[in-house]
């Protein structure tokens, strides 16, 4: 069966000036499904650009990105927002939750968008906020949250799409660390239900919890290891790929 996701010598630039700024040179990766990866490197270094590769959120300027076996080169505009919207979740650092909406409502908003039927609507949302600890809470507004709080209801907003790939750049880059490493846990039981998880962060203790940590320098792969997450030694597919 083909890899969740598989980049072969990806490379991204951007016009500026009379030149180009290269924010990746070739990159080379493949992820399998249930995997979890975290991306390391200095501001700068292509990680976050890489992310939105992964995300669909940006096109390759050279090689080919593959998500599912489906290569992101072949889609339209509108084919590839659908298959963002199937396939992958996001966090972000910010929460991004709309302070007029209770938790509930902020979690079910992408299926208001996709235009699911109200009951099932709130079925998977119920089933999303269960995931991270927040059912409780589900009729609070997010000034009524604490840090924590908000960023478990961002989580389970990129869950209720039920996606194959979790991508959450600097999660927890808002929360002081005991709150940072309590989002981490959360982080950590969804892989170990089987979700994909890809991870942006500076910070190398909390990289060590997925399976493979990755460092992005100039553009490329610079290294990659294991890290202690769970499975991380007998990763199908911890074999680095770097050019």
């Amino acid at each position: 069966m083909p890899a969740l996701l598989e980049l072969e010598d990806v490379a991204r630039s951007y016009p500026m000036g009379r030149g180009e700024v290269h924010a990746l040179r070739g990159i080379s990766l493949r992820a399998g499904r249930g995997d979890y990866l975290a991306l390391m490197g200095p501001s700068g270094s292509g990680k976050s650009t890489l992310l939105h590769l992964l995300g669909c959120l940006d096109r390759p300027t050279r090689g080919s990105y593959r998500i599912d076996g489906t290569d992101v080169a072949t889609l339209d505009d509108e084919a590839l927002s659908r298959l963002r919207n199937r396939k992958i979740g996001f966090v972000f650092q910010g929460f991004f939750l709309i302070p007029e909406l209770n938790v509930a409502e902020n979690v079910e908003l992408p299926l208001v968008y996709q235009g699911t039927p109200r009951a099932e609507r709130e079925a998977r949302a119920e089933r999303a906020l269960a995931s991270v600890g927040l059912s409780e809470r589900r009729e609070h507004r997010p000034r009524e949250l604490s840090g924590g709080e908000c960023q478990r209801a961002a989580i389970a907003r990129a869950l209720v799409g039920e996606p194959d790939l979790l991508l959450a750049d600097e999660p927890t880059g808002n929360l002081d660390s005991r709150t940072g490493e309590e989002i981490m846990d959360v982080l950590d039981g969804l892989h170990a239900k089987g979700v994909t998880v890809v991870l942006v962060t500076h910070d190398a203790g909390k990289a060590r919890r997925a399976r493979r940590v990755i460092r992005i320098q100039d553009g490329v792969i610079a290294e990659e290891h294991a890290g202690a997450g769970r499975g991380a030694s007998a990763s199908p597919h911890a074999e680095p790929e770097a050019r």
